[in-house]
């Protein structure tokens, strides 16, 4: 179905980001897959391209574009024709706007000008080895010192682990309160702050997932993001964004899966017909093709609440819920098209069904999502009871 939510210029700016997705990612994918991890360089590359926080402001080497469609269009591509190992989605919509709407003036003329640039990789870290979605258990924790903030704890799953310059850390800074938390800048090469393994994973391949470990780590006061204690309303505020930027690359895996199986099927012949003609395979097709129009015009239209300042916590959730669990059923149904060849490394359908495994648990469960829905609609046993 023809979507309706894009001007001219989104489309030549899609076609500038394929071609740079097609040239500089797609043909050195399969060399960091192996090597666990995409180079720096492609972030500089990125940040030249004009590829890096569309949204930043001119003086910082952005292109100060309020539009959100603008990076819609570049997760799509990168996912397309790409590699959702490149986690460019994560740096520009996931991390960068706590930068950008919780820095001061003198913390954005220090870091945006690297972040645009690609010189300065994100990260951010929330998740714990005994934490998950329960961010109130948090356990590493900051200390107040006078001049400077002594970080102690460990986080894990960190995505850019690895590569990260700027790491946004979620710590405990009041101890008795559970929403207690702060947001701290850690930088490279922060004494005490340190790297542990690179975690192998059942997908996403090209993307470094990491261990990070402070132990004792003296953090500047100028580093700390928005006010001491508000880090858990931060959290929040962001997470919303967050869940409808998995949606729009979980809806383009999806499609990317639903076209290259269209193509297979056509090709790909058995008892003397191609695949593609038998009732099942078009029914099975018509099927899958019928859902992604749908939940792709949902996510479409909550683009344009987010540009609106609208977008609501129930309704990322929504979209991230419905998005995650359809990639899943396409994933699976085009491997199943594949037959015994989609259980094989070299076709791509392979490497899409384990990449997607994980996005029914990244940025919140499945099952958290429906909580959220669920409370949304005054269903909250607490009320309830």
């Amino acid at each position: 179905m023809k979507r309706v939510i894009f001007e001219p210029e989104h489309e030549q700016f899609r076609d500038s980001v394929a071609r740079f997705m097609q040239a500089e990612v797609a043909p050195y994918a399969e060399k960091w897959r192996e090597e666990g991890m995409v180079p720096r360089e492609l972030y500089l590359k990125a940040g030249a391209q004009g590829l890096l926080c569309t949204w930043a402001d001119e003086k910082y080497g952005g292109a100060g574009i309020d539009d959100f469609r603008f990076e819609q269009i570049i997760i799509e591509e990168n996912m397309r024709h790409g590699d959702i190992g490149f986690y460019i989605n994560l740096h520009n919509d996931l991390v960068a706007p706590y930068f950008d709407k919780l820095g001061t003036e003198e913390q954005k003329d220090r870091w945006m000008p690297g972040i645009v640039s690609g010189e300065k990789i994100l990260a951010v870290a929330m998740t714990e080895p005994s934490t998950g979605s329960d961010l109130a258990g948090m356990k590493t924790r900051a200390e107040d010192k006078g001049d400077h903030w002594l970080l102690n704890g460990a986080k894990t799953y960190i995505s850019n682990g690895i590569l990260s310059d700027l790491v946004v850390v979620a710590a405990r800074t009041d101890p008795t309160s559970r929403h207690g938390l702060s947001l701290l800048v850690v930088e490279r090469g922060m004494e005490g702050f340190e790297r542990g393994r690179k975690l192998a994973k059942m997908g996403l391949h090209a993307q470094d997932t990491a261990e990070l470990f402070f132990n004792d780590v003296k953090v500047p006061k100028e580093n700390m993001l928005g006010d001491p204690g508000q880090g858990f309303r931060y959290l929040a505020r962001f997470l919303a964004q967050e869940r409808l930027v998995a949606a729009i690359g979980f809806m383009a895996t999806a499609q990317t899966a639903f076209d290259i199986t269209l193509d297979y099927v056509k090709e790909r012949k058995a008892f003397g017909k191609p695949i593609g003609a038998f009732q099942n395979t078009r029914f099975k097709m018509a099927s899958m093709r019928t859902e992604l129009d749908a939940a792709q015009t949902y996510v479409d239209q909550l683009v344009l609440l987010l540009n609106a300042g609208e977008l609501s916590a129930e309704d990322a959730s929504g979209a991230k819920l419905l998005a995650s669990e359809l990639e899943g059923r396409v994933m699976d149904e085009c491997v199943q098209l594949h037959g015994g060849a989609g259980y094989m490394e070299e076709y791509r359908i392979s490497r899409m069904y384990t990449d997607a495994r994980i996005s029914r648990i990244f940025a919140g469960t499945s099952e958290i999502m429906r909580e959220i829905i669920g409370r949304g609609l005054g269903l909250d046993e607490r009320k309830l009871s």
